[in-house]
């Protein structure tokens, strides 16, 4: 695969990965509550993780409407996602927390997908040398 088309799927896998943050964001925040009775997980636990997915989404929008990626910033973007999914996991194991088979569910489900697009984004990065070092 060459530089070229590396960086344009990048770039796709990255506003996707935005519009995704940005979704999960306003649903988590807007229905905090509501999710958290559904899902037998603390609505203020809800109501954080989507104030965080704002930020996270502005990144990986303006990373992924650069020419060029910065490495450094899919590292970021790759490393975050990653943290995401463990912390994810952890919130399953916590015996604080005792969530609905709909909410283990829901965890398990929105981790699969931050982890395939974490996957997508190391493999897009990683595919050709000149893109993961520039």
């Amino acid at each position: 695969m060459s530089v070229a088309s590396s960086a344009k799927l990048l770039k796709t896998v990255l506003v996707l990965d935005a519009a995704t943050c940005l979704a999960f964001g306003v649903l988590l925040t807007l229905g905090a509550d509501l999710l958290g009775e559904w899902f037998g997980l603390p609505s203020n636990l809800l109501l954080i993780a989507g104030v965080i997915l704002f930020p996270c989404a502005v990144l990986m929008y303006v990373t992924g409407r650069q020419e060029t990626p910065s490495p450094a910033l899919v590292w970021l973007i790759i490393i975050g996602n990653v943290g995401w999914v463990i912390a994810s996991i952890a919130i399953l194991l916590l015996p604080a927390i005792s969530p609905s088979l709909l909410g283990f569910g829901f965890v398990i489900v929105q981790a699969l997908a931050v982890c395939l697009l974490a996957g997508l984004e190391y493999r897009m990065l990683t595919s050709t040398g000149k893109l993961a070092t520039a």
